[in-house]
């Protein structure tokens, strides 16, 4: 009976920490993906991997996805296959996907992935000024779902499952 009662107070003791660990990582997945209050995406222009400018102002009236992510980032690039997935299948629903590369070696480095990998979505040069017009973040990737009033809508920080991301995303298509 001496063994017992040593082992079911470890076993509880176990199971308290299980659970206090459990509950801080719910939270921080919760947190990580969050419908936002609407709030008015910023303006911005910046080049594309060709050089050319493209503005946000291009894009009034659809639903845009603006990802920060870069070539070196094994999550960013977990999240290309969905995101030509997305842009495949809700272009016509007015959709645009737009990649803002945080890659310091610059739009070559960029332009080479992009063509490796098949990306049929607009992608721009971004810099610290960017992330700072988007309220600052510390990681990448960071996605918002800008809806087609111009309001920022959805934000997550880190990779998704393509479906999960997709099913918030369809509540803001036309």
């Amino acid at each position: 009976m001496k063994g017992i009662v040593p082992l079911l107070y470890n076993m509880m003791k176990s199971f308290r920490i299980l659970f206090s660990v459990s509950l801080v990582a719910l939270a921080a997945t919760l947190a990580s993906a969050a419908t936002v209050a609407p709030s008015p995406a910023p303006e911005w222009t910046l080049n594309d991997v060709d050089g050319n400018p493209v503005s946000f102002a291009q894009f009034k009236g659809k639903t845009v996805v603006i990802d920060f992510w870069a070539t070196w980032c094994p999550p960013c690039r977990d999240e290309i296959p969905g995101y030509i997935e997305l842009q495949n299948d809700y272009a016509k629903d007015d959709l645009v996907i737009i990649g803002v590369s945080l890659d310091r070696k610059g739009p070559e480095v960029v332009k080479s992935f992009m063509e490796k990998h098949g990306m049929n979505y607009v992608v721009v040069m971004g810099n610290q000024n960017t992330v700072e017009a988007f309220g600052g973040f510390r990681g990448i990737p960071t996605t918002f779902i800008i809806d087609s009033d111009g309001n920022i809508r959805d934000k997550k920080t880190g990779a998704e499952d393509k479906k999960v991301f997709e099913a918030r995303l369809k509540k803001y298509l036309n």
